[in-house]
């Protein structure tokens, strides 16, 4: 099934559109005819808007890539590579003028600028009712993922909403985080209202009501408000989002798009693409050899786990490479640690890497797992929804799950996901881990030990470019 793309040059149209489309292109009316004050007529005009808030998602330095290098902290990959910015991110030994901090710092606040456009000008727009609601919740989700990023990264930023456009206020001093968090819940709250349950196939890759709950309750968990985590993840869990029979089907280019996929940066093959397939992939089969998983995570496999062979690539694997390779071995000396991360890679019949790889943001088992958390850290029983995750992998379930098992089964399910050393940041300011002595363990070349310091860890630094953009206005996090 073919993949709804929601990218600007889908509709030859960003959100204040400048030239519209035509099969001949020799009538186009001249470039900058069409401007925001002539823009906004109609139901086609909102829906175009709305479809370009999506298209920096797929940009190298958001979700193409770079959201993932936050990640390189965690033991469960080694950064690989061949950036030295990235080195002393993974060392966290950074400072706020390390090149890597600002990536996606443009491109979320693109989304957020576009975000606003809608929903300044589509109120006012004569259109289907529905389509509207639709366009709203989608413009309401979109900003709040980005607030939400940036809160994840950086703690809090600035606040850009549609009075400060109206009004022309953009240099803004942070939020605090207790603001960062209201707005993002302010956001997603009005998504759960506005969006519809699903989505027919000619729209899937368009986020929906279960994606707005799904971020909701991993924003409660952040928030350590477990109730209300419960009640945003059980809307997902009783919902029309149930698990992928097969795991390995969240990774596979004809089945990426199922139900449990509640969010994911959309790929089309030769067309619109994202970069992190390259990545992950072994260069000598058209890729870059960045996170490389480690030792450390492949042992945290149970032997019979089938997502660990879904997830890793293993010495002795034979892969369709296609066209004139074929099926080719898999050794440990394509990496220098001997493992790649499988399921973000597909290669196309008549060989290379195919762009129609989506991206997975947030997936039905990550609130599942959530909501299993929020339960037994509130004194109930998490085995259901635990076990729902494991007996999906073919696995025995559990009686009476801890939270050993939760971050035992979060680590294995989301690995390379991006979501491991968030987790443990969110589980030590909650004392169940000791992250300090994670981190500062070593297990060897490719997990050396780091100081982790939680004066100033828990967030990365705020970019020194946008500190001295804003005239410092800004102000730098504490600790550095």
């Amino acid at each position: 099934m073919k993949k709804l793309i929601l990218t600007a040059s889908t509709i030859c149209l960003v959100t204040f559109s400048i030239i519209s489309c035509k099969d001949d292109l020799l009538e186009s009316p001249p470039f900058g005819q069409f401007t925001s004050a002539t823009f906004w007529q109609s139901g086609e005009d909102v829906v175009a808007a709305t479809n370009a808030i999506y298209e920096p998602l797929r940009d190298h330095d958001f979700y193409g890539h770079a959201e993932h290098t936050f990640s390189i902290v965690e033991d469960d990959q080694w950064r690989a590579g061949d950036h030295g910015e990235d080195q002393a991110i993974e060392e966290l030994t950074f400072d706020p003028s390390n090149a890597q901090l600002a990536a996606g710092w443009r491109e979320k606040y693109e989304v957020i600028s576009r975000a606003n456009a809608v929903l300044i000008n589509a109120p006012e727009v004569e259109m289907d009712a529905s389509l509207k609601d639709r366009s709203l919740g989608e413009a309401y989700f979109l900003r709040g993922f980005s607030y939400w990023r940036l809160h994840v990264i950086y703690g809090s930023t600035a606040i850009i909403l549609e009075e400060d456009v109206l009004a022309g206020e953009y240099n803004k001093p942070k939020a605090t985080i207790e603001e960062m968090q209201r707005q993002i819940e302010s956001d997603l709250q009005m998504a759960t209202q506005l969006l519809p349950q699903s989505h027919s196939a000619a729209d899937l890759g368009r986020v929906h009501n279960g994606t707005a709950w799904g971020l909701l309750c991993k924003l409660y968990m952040y928030m350590d408000r477990l109730n209300d985590a419960i009640t945003a993840g059980d809307n997902v869990i009783n919902g029309p989002y149930p698990l992928a029979e097969n795991y390995a089907d969240n990774f596979r280019i004809e089945t990426e798009n199922n139900p449990e996929m509640l969010f994911a940066v959309q790929g089309l093959d030769a067309w619109a693409g994202t970069a992190h397939r390259i990545y992950t992939t072994p260069r000598p089969w058209g890729g870059w050899d960045f996170h490389a998983p480690t030792q450390n995570l492949v042992d945290e496999f149970e032997q019979d786990d089938p997502r660990r062979d879904a997830t890793l690539f293993l010495p002795g694997e034979m892969v369709d490479l296609g066209g004139d390779r074929g099926l080719t071995e898999y050794t440990t000396e394509l990496s220098q640690t001997g493992y790649h991360f499988q399921k973000f890679a597909s290669w196309r019949s008549a060989g290379g890497l195919d762009e129609g790889q989506n991206v997975p943001i947030l997936r039905a088992a990550d609130v599942y797992l959530l909501v299993a958390e929020a339960k037994i850290r509130s004194g109930q029983n998490g085995d259901t929804e635990l076990n729902a995750v494991r007996t999906r992998a073919g696995l025995a379930p559990v009686t009476n799950a801890t939270m050993d098992d939760v971050i035992h089964e979060r680590r294995v399910e989301l690995a390379g996901e991006n979501q491991r050393h968030f987790d443990l940041m969110r589980w030590d300011k909650a004392g169940i881990v000791d992250i300090v002595s994670i981190y500062g363990e070593d297990r060897g070349q490719f997990d050396p030990p780091r100081s982790f310091d939680r004066n100033k860890h828990y967030y990365f630094a705020i970019p020194q470019r946008e500190i001295d953009v804003s005239n410092g206005v800004l102000e730098q996090n504490p600790g550095y």
